[in-house]
């Protein structure tokens, strides 16, 4: 009887070249990038309750709770207008209007800067053990500066009757929502761009806190540029030196409207191009060192 022929096996014996590449790994990509956003602002409910949380516990046991950073704040501003109206020989009702708007402003970005720099560091635990977007801090410390803004509002709600802003506010005051919204919206790419390489060169945190110690002498939130430019000659060419100081136009945007006052183009185009700027270094940052942190912190 004929022997019979051999059965194939089931699972051919595969050559070389029917082996499957394996598929690169998309962690340093710019989509995992946006994905990151993206999870990081649908976990919401996360970072708004710790965002929430952060300001309780800084003020837990205090019978004013939240209302101390408005207090505090406006202590400041009243003292600054006092100590540079008189200097400068400005009216201290229009002046402290002056000083408590951009205080209010500057809070936002000083902070933006120190806290955000530290942010990855200060969640070394959360971001270990919890697993979520890494953005989800950056969305945590923008919604506490949001809060921290509200609270500070309460002076200037309450000043425009005192400081008799009613009389100079007109439609142009609108300006100030999408200059808020700017603002806010550097203050992420400021916290993604400064968090990451902060926690990569710790070196970068001090550095950062000096520089922004310097940005406030420069830039005129206690003193008025125009007690300046008004001056003839040398003084005043001189004062509008200012306008290099890219902190200066984050003020103007934002002050100029709420005190009844013409917005300049010039300040609205450079906030604009340093937020395109701003945000394409920050996406290059997710894209290339995002998944690093955790091994960084």
């Amino acid at each position: 009887m004929p022997a019979a022929a051999p059965v194939e096996s089931a699972t051919a014996v595969q050559s070389p070249a029917d082996v499957s590449v394996p598929l690169v790994s998309d962690a340093q990509s710019f989509r995992r990038a946006f994905k990151d956003l993206r999870d990081g602002f649908s976990q919401r409910e996360l970072w708004l309750s710790l965002g929430w949380q952060d300001i309780k516990q800084r003020y837990r046991r205090s019978v004013l709770g939240p209302f101390w950073i408005t207090i505090a704040t406006a202590v400041q501003a009243g003292a600054m207008a006092v100590l540079y109206s008189t200097l400068l020989g400005q009216d201290l009702r229009a002046y402290v209007a002056y000083v408590t708007v951009g205080l209010i402003t500057w809070n936002i970005i000083s902070n933006s800067i120190l806290e955000g720099s530290e942010i990855f560091i200060a969640n070394e635990g959360l971001i270990k053990q919890l697993p979520s977007a890494l953005s989800v801090h950056v969305y945590r410390l923008v919604w506490r500066q949001l809060l921290f803004f509200a609270h500070n509002l309460i002076i200037y709600v309450i000043l425009i009757p005192v400081a008799g802003l009613w009389h100079h506010l007109n439609w142009s005051a609108l300006l100030a929502i999408p200059a808020i919204a700017l603002i806010f919206l550097n203050a992420m790419w400021v916290t993604l761009v400064f968090g990451i390489f902060a926690t990569r060169y710790r070196d970068i945190a001090p550095i950062l806190s000096s520089m922004t110690l310097m940005l406030f002498v420069l830039t005129p939130v206690m003193w008025n540029t125009k007690s300046l430019t008004d001056h003839a000659g040398a003084v005043g060419e001189r004062a509008r030196l200012i306008e290099i100081i890219p902190t200066y136009h984050y003020l103007e945007i934002v002050r100029a409207p709420l005190l009844g006052e013409p917005s300049s183009l010039l300040s609205w185009g450079v906030v604009l191009g340093i937020t395109v700027v701003g945000w394409a270094v920050a996406l290059l940052a997710m894209k290339q060192f995002r998944s690093r942190v955790p091994y960084w912190v």
